[in-house]
């Protein structure tokens, strides 16, 4: 029971903490005249990955790179498989192709070098320096483009993600509260989770890589569904499917490329012989929907969703 309190505080740790850290970045953006369109490119980005981003830090420091890396190619399938899933099956999602070709192609392009640097056995510090840098320039690189057209349909999709986020602090206590204590309850939240997500795993003799593949994976990704579920209600399915794209980005570029370089992550078992191929397939099949499909039906959403539990049913199924 311990375990299982832990874990169910960790997760409300960091839910809570996730949100009041991005809505203090996105008051404190504002009142720096930070534009919307950086806003909603780095901050609502990194800021709903910041779970995580703590966790697998934290998992990767204690000992733990299975949780560390399982949590990042967990989070990307759930996020395609069962994030846009719920979401489609709410209200389908009606895309438009030129705000994602870029970042689809690029979450694309991610995920195969992920598997690349990977393939000879883990990451290391080289390897996540250059998902670091790589990242940067991907930033870099988005920024100037958009700015320099702000019209464009990528521009209007970050600036709509800003938009998105509501109920910002207005006072600067306020978004110093939020921001802090935002990062405070990520910190703690993140080490209680853990200790009760392992303990709970040791107990039940389920490996780390599956802990990191499911109760982690989805405990961390919340806040992406949270954002997306609320984009979906409002008929925003930009914004809906582009915060999933970015999140995927972010957890490969950023949380595997800083955890890679404080600590080497080695890949072995299921995840380098199954999981980071699911993964591939999964984000292969999202932009196979987006590229000829443009729509995410409810149907196409329920296919998600049951692709999704037929995952999770062979792992604990192979398991056994």
């Amino acid at each position: 029971m311990i375990h299982l309190l832990w874990l169910l505080v960790g997760l409300v740790l960091l839910t809570v903490g996730g949100e009041a850290l991005v809505r203090g970045a996105l008051a404190a953006a504002r009142r720096m005249s930070v534009s919307p369109l950086l806003a909603g490119l780095v901050i609502v980005g990194f800021g709903t990955s910041a779970p995580e981003l703590v966790v697998s830090l934290q998992a990767a420091l204690s000992g733990s790179p299975a949780i560390a890396v399982g949590n990042v190619i967990g989070s990307n399938i759930a996020n395609i498989l069962l994030i846009l899933g719920v979401s489609a099956v709410i209200m389908p999602l009606v895309t438009h192709i030129k705000s994602l070709r870029r970042d689809g192609l690029t979450m694309l392009f991610a995920t195969l070098l992920f598997m690349g640097l990977a393939s000879f056995g883990g990451l290391g510090r080289l390897e996540g320096i250059l998902m670091l840098g790589l990242l940067a320039a991907y930033l870099v690189w988005a920024y100037r483009t958009e700015r320099e057209d702000t019209s464009s349909p990528e521009a209007q999709l970050h600036k709509a993600e800003a938009d998105e986020i509501e109920m910002l602090p207005m006072s600067i206590p306020m978004t110093l509260l939020a921001t802090i204590g935002g990062l405070a309850m990520l910190i703690v939240g993140a080490n209680r989770f853990l200790l009760g997500a392992v303990g709970l795993g040791q107990e039940l003799g389920v490996p780390e890589a599956i802990i990191g593949l499911t109760v982690v994976a989805v405990g961390t990704s919340l806040p992406e569904l949270a954002v997306s579920i609320v984009a979906a209600i409002r008929k925003h399915a930009d914004v809906a499917v582009g915060n999933i794209i970015g999140s995927c980005i972010f957890n490969i570029l950023c949380i595997l490329g800083i955890s890679s370089t404080i600590t080497p992550l080695p890949l072995e078992g299921r995840l380098l012989e199954i999981d980071q191929f699911v993964m591939l397939a999964v984000t292969v099949v999202l932009l196979l929907f987006l590229f000829f499909g443009l729509r995410l039906s409810r149907l196409k959403g329920a296919l998600l969703l049951a692709g999704y539990v037929a995952y999770i049913a062979a792992m604990f199924g192979l398991q056994s």
